[in-house]
């Protein structure tokens, strides 16, 4: 649900736009909405799960996720439909860190890597799947049940996630508030600058204000942390080279990815005229592969390592990227590099992860997890708009804009790859089968 809702949205535009009589502006925020409360309160939602209960944290943002979304579906104007998508913006940032950290606090280090590529490959599907999904729904019903339908999924989470999942907590410690105020206002910062950029123009007061006041209280945020006793996240995690390198190539991997949904489904609808629920059947031979592939990555994760999955699942999507950015005259020109990109980000998903999430001890979990989550939510927001201003420079939609705006995923898949060489080889230790037995109960 969390990760459908961050494109969903846009296959409802413009119906959204006719019933609630928005402008183009007004429209922009029902997606922005979310995306700056998701991103700006991730890391204060892992550490209050780390303190409080990852299971509660996690059941209380479905419930309020769940919650939002009946109001996004009641909306009858549009400032109405902004303020529940922000709310339903909290419940994600409860929800998405928390399932890894309890993810990672389930499963010894020699299953994490297959049980994260579970996830990933269900996320990615619903990355890939808001155009198809959205386009559906708003079809066949209206654009209010693209919302209805998280209500079943929401409760029935609840129930499974109280009944069936284990609480588990992190270092017990006080809540770091003035840190969780820094990162929160950092965040907004960024997020707010790279959002508005090609609408206010990245040289505009407003959006040299925003990446001004991101980058003053992210530095705060840093002073803070070092001089803390409960710190939020302790900055030595990121003298591990490890989890550094893992959350670039997961940033740069984000990055390339949303974006190129986000281009990919206008250009099915711009170029070939198709319609939006046709646009994301097309898409399909990218998302097959994540769900037949993901699955699989996960495992050959704990059996070669992250590295090599990483930097060989980026170098496919960066090849899968520039070959789509070259266009065709029909659309099964595009099928092979589809599924050469749904291949290679489904390599690159989990084993990116996992390197994140094993990095650091295992208490430490909901706080890695806090940070990927974050750097994802970055790289998603940076990518479309930086990519999106690349398009409008191009020429848009009578230019060049879809090749130039494509070809630049290939570029941030190519970073994503140079990133995921710094991820430490992993050496399989020699009592790792044995912590598996014992952790089995054998």
């Amino acid at each position: 649900m969390v990760a459908l809702d961050v494109l969903v949205v846009a296959a409802a535009l413009t119906t959204i736009r006719s019933d609630l009589g928005a402008s183009a502006e007004e429209l922009e925020w029902t997606v922005n909405a979310y995306a700056l409360s998701f991103a700006m309160l991730l890391m204060t939602a892992a550490a209050i799960g780390d303190r409080l209960g990852r299971r509660r944290t996690y059941a209380s943002g479905l419930a309020l996720f769940t919650a939002a979304s009946v109001a996004c579906a009641l909306a009858t104007s549009l400032p109405f439909l902004i303020a529940a998508r922000a709310v339903q913006g909290v419940g994600a940032a409860m929800v998405m860190p928390l399932a890894m950290g309890l993810l990672g606090a389930a499963f010894p280090p020699q299953r994490r890597g297959q049980a994260i590529g579970v996830f990933s490959g269900v996320t990615g599907i619903a990355v890939l799947g808001g155009p198809l999904i959205g386009g559906a729904v708003t079809e066949g019903l209206s654009w209010q049940w693209i919302f209805w339908i998280n209500v079943p999924i929401g409760v029935a989470a609840i129930a499974l996630v109280l009944a069936k999942i284990p609480e588990s907590t992190g270092p017990a410690r006080r809540l770091d508030l003035v840190g969780s105020v820094l990162i929160s206002l950092g965040v907004l910062g960024l997020v707010w600058g790279t959002v508005r950029g090609e609408s206010a123009g990245w040289a505009s007061a407003e959006v040299l204000t925003a990446f001004a006041v991101g980058v003053v209280m992210l530095l705060a945020f840093a002073l803070w942390e070092r001089r803390s006793d409960h710190a939020m996240v302790p900055l030595e995690f990121f003298r591990n080279r490890t989890f550094t390198a893992a959350n670039s190539a997961g940033f740069f991997l984000s990055a390339a990815l949303f974006s190129a949904v986000f281009f990919l489904s206008q250009y099915m609808q711009a170029e070939l005229g198709s319609a939006p629920f046709k646009a994301g059947l097309q898409l399909l031979p990218w998302t097959a592969t994540l769900f037949v592939v993901g699955p699989i990555a996960g495992g050959l994760v704990d059996r070669v390592g992250e590295r090599p999955l990483v930097v060989i699942g980026m170098a496919l999507q960066t090849v899968g990227m520039f070959w789509v950015s070259r266009g065709g005259d029909h659309y099964y020109d595009l099928i092979a590099p589809l599924v050469i990109c749904g291949c290679g980000i489904s390599l690159a998903m989990p084993a990116a992860q996992s390197a994140a999430m094993s990095a650091l001890p295992r208490e430490a979990v909901g706080i890695a997890s806090g940070i990927y989550s974050m750097n994802r939510q970055l790289g998603g927001a940076a990518g479309v708009a930086v990519l999106g201003s690349v398009f409008t420079a191009a020429g848009g939609y009578t230019g060049h804009g879809f090749e130039r705006a494509l070809a630049g995923g290939g570029v941030l898949s190519l970073l994503g790859a140079v990133s995921g060489f710094a991820i430490a080889a992993r050496r399989r230790r020699t009592d790792d089968r044995v912590d598996e037995l014992v952790v089995e109960g054998v």
